[in-house]
């Protein structure tokens, strides 16, 4: 008798952490496809001339190097910044972005499927987008709240937090989720939201007190306060941007930033606005084909959930 209860009781052991195993791959690790198709990508087909600086696409002329892009509808520019040195030493890059044009800042999604736990490393969803320059947008599919809005469109109304919007106009804010919805923020002009935080910079004025940091409440979530890699992006003038990625957590290369250096960057940049996107190991900065920094200390990029890019 003993021994069957004692069979019973591993029985239902087994099955209670099997259901528990489960459980977390469902939430974390299993895609879920709630939209397929989700982005309509422009593509365009490139032809290149006879002079080695300047290529033609079907939309401009422009002339390039390894570390910047001018046309006559966008201009960027990347400059890798070292400061410190030793343990103490932090890498990062600055593009400074200025556009004639809003519509040519853009989101693309993993796979192009809006959904949770579908990922794709930055370099491959910028490809697939025929991105100019690129970097890691606030990993969505890692949760199911906040205010998601695309290309135009909306693919989460779910208020949680403080989130970002790019307008049609060329600006950017920063504003609570809880305080409007997706469907107000289109009716505005908001082309693009993302949901992640904090806010870094506002008024011109970086942010020195954080409190107590929280993004979400996912299994494994943990402050993001202290020295990390980081990418943001903060804003000038309208249609003026610059999108900061620091490399971190890599000893005698880079250690990265706390919150308050990170916000401290862009104001030193002349942001008005400027905002904490998905860091870490995500922390990636592609520009032509290539990835600029170094992720994760290894070069080796890490799966997202979604880009911002310039096309």
């Amino acid at each position: 008798m003993k021994k069957r209860k004692r069979i019973v009781t591993i029985s239902i052991v087994i099955t209670s952490v099997a259901l528990i195993l489960y459980l977390l791959a469902d939430r974390y690790l299993i895609e879920h496809v709630e939209v397929e198709n989700a982005l309509v990508s422009s593509e365009t087909t490139n032809s290149t001339t006879t002079s080695s600086e300047t290529t033609t696409t079907v939309d401009e002329t422009y002339e390039t190097d390894d570390l910047s892009y001018t046309s006559d509808t966008k201009s960027i520019e990347i400059e890798k910044v070292v400061t410190g040195s030793g343990s103490d030493q932090v890498v990062y890059y600055v593009a400074d972005v200025q556009l004639t044009d809003s519509s040519s800042l853009k989101s693309g999604f993993a796979n192009n499927q809006f959904g949770n736990n579908i990922v794709q490393v930055t370099s491959e969803i910028a490809s697939n987008n025929n991105a100019i320059l690129a970097i890691n947008g606030d990993y969505y599919g890692f949760r199911e709240d906040g205010i998601t809005i695309r290309n135009g469109q909306i693919f989460r109304d779910n208020p949680a937090r403080t989130g970002l919007a790019f307008y049609e106009d060329g600006s950017m804010k920063i504003y609570e989720e809880t305080e409007t919805s997706a469907e107000e923020l289109i009716a505005e002009g908001v082309t693009q939201t993302f949901s992640f935080g904090p806010a870094l910079v506002e008024n011109s004025v970086a942010i020195e007190d954080f409190g107590d940091v929280s993004i979400d409440k996912n299994f494994g979530n943990r402050s993001i306060e202290d020295s990390n890699p980081r990418t943001g992006v903060g804003i000038i003038s309208e249609n003026h941007y610059v999108f900061v990625v620091v490399d971190g957590r890599s000893e005698g290369y880079s250690k990265g930033l706390t919150l308050g250096e990170f916000a401290q960057v862009f104001e030193d940049l002349g942001a008005t606005e400027a905002y904490n996107l998905d860091g870490g190991g995500s922390s990636t900065m592609y520009f032509m084909g290539e990835v600029v920094n170094n992720p994760r200390g290894t070069g080796e990029e890490r799966g997202v959930s979604d880009i911002i890019y310039i096309q």
